[in-house]
């Protein structure tokens, strides 16, 4: 396990700014399900040298929601490399389009909500 420094202090004040301005699926998925979830989110988390979307420290859990930059060549080679960089923090990484969060939400919660149950049971089961 990487054990660098988590935080990047660098982009605290970066972070702050993408909080006051979160994207409308951003917002709805956070202020309509995952700010009043019982595990609890925090929105813009900086871990290394990235900022996610949302991250469940519970979980071990790292939402990002992908608008269509993300599915050009040059966007999926960022975010693979991303992913990989946080993976190596034994963080798992869920990618979700824009467009599920504007045509499923329902869905999109129940499957971020099964995610987060399965990863905390995985979790305790470890620490026996």
């Amino acid at each position: 396990m990487n054990t660098t420094r988590k935080h990047n202090p660098n982009l605290t004040s970066f972070a702050k700014n993408l909080r006051k301005n979160m994207t409308k699926e951003e917002r709805h998925l956070w202020y309509d399900f995952l700010k009043g979830y019982p595990v609890r989110f925090l929105r813009q988390k900086v871990i290394d040298s990235y900022i996610a979307d949302f991250y469940c420290h519970a979980a071990k859990l790292v939402l990002e929601l992908d608008g269509s930059q993300h599915y050009d060549e040059a966007g999926m080679l960022a975010d693979s490399i991303r992913t990989c960089a946080l993976e190596e923090r034994e963080l798992l990484v869920i990618r979700i389009p824009n467009n599920a969060v504007n045509q499923n939400f329902r869905g999109v919660c129940e499957y971020i909500d099964l995610i987060t149950q399965q990863r905390i049971s995985q979790s305790k089961i470890g620490d026996f």
